[in-house]
């Protein structure tokens, strides 16, 4: 046989395995493609839960999630948006399209975040009554390496019951200090607002000071300054400060 036939031979086996290998993988993938789904859905049911203290070791995450009731809401008005359906809408997927963000003024964008969705998703805890007792918001700021992306839960009255990110490349040891437990329970109890309506609560440069403040985080200026930087923008007029002020009158 000649080296052409050889060379022709091996080149259509190499050709028909690369064919049979990627039928194969692309049938993995469609196959597992909604576990992945149901995956990423319950991982980010536990963070919501997780931000609130509504999850207990080894509790079911779907059960826990019947507490929560989920909405969409209109940042520029507070209002609740009930022909959008909430398990098909992602504040964050929205604010990457130009048709469902609003640009940040550049006076009131403290944390550089250029956009922000015209909706967010919103999780509310209500009693017996169907009263709303915590609200739990999503927000992002810019960090040093990274954009992190958390949850903060809140009382009526706009005290902090729990916060914690859920998503960032901050440097381990570092900005990723934001993971730790200790930092996080610090956040709980504070108030967002001073006894003005002015956003107050900060990551303070060095140990925490005053009621308002949370202890800095070490060799990691940058990464407080933009947890700071988040609450500013984020409890303001032009974040969550009209939805609160529904949820404070009841109208949530």
């Amino acid at each position: 046989m000649s080296n052409s036939s050889e060379t022709l031979k091996t080149l259509t086996v190499a050709g028909l395995l690369c064919i049979v290998c990627s039928v194969i993988v692309a049938g993995i993938v469609v196959t597992l493609r909604p576990q992945q789904a149901k995956n990423a859905e319950l991982d980010m049911k536990k963070n919501i839960l997780q931000s609130a203290g509504l999850l207990s070791d080894g509790q079911d995450i779907d059960e826990a999630f019947k507490s929560i009731h989920s909405v969409v809401v209109n940042i520029e008005t507070g209002e609740v948006v009930n022909d959008m359906n909430p398990e098909n809408y992602d504040m964050v997927e929205a604010n990457a399209n130009p048709e469902m963000n609003v640009e940040i003024p550049s006076d009131k964008d403290y944390g550089g975040l250029s956009t922000r969705p015209k909706y967010a998703n919103v999780y509310l805890e209500k009693d017996e009554s169907g009263d709303t007792k915590t609200v739990i918001l999503k927000l992002w700021s810019k960090g040093l390496w990274s954009t992190m992306y958390g949850f903060i839960a809140l009382d009526t009255e706009a005290t902090v019951k729990g916060f914690g990110y859920y998503a960032h490349g901050e440097t381990p040891g570092l900005g990723g200090e934001v993971d730790n437990p200790k930092w996080k329970q610090q956040w709980v109890g504070k108030s967002i607002y001073d006894n003005t309506n002015e956003v107050a609560i900060k990551v303070a440069k060095g140990e925490a000071q005053g009621e308002y403040q949370v202890d800095g985080l070490s060799g990691a200026t940058i990464t407080s300054n933009g947890v700071t930087n988040s609450m500013k923008y984020w409890f303001s007029d032009h974040g969550y400060k009209k939805l609160l002020n529904r949820v404070a009158e009841g109208g949530l």
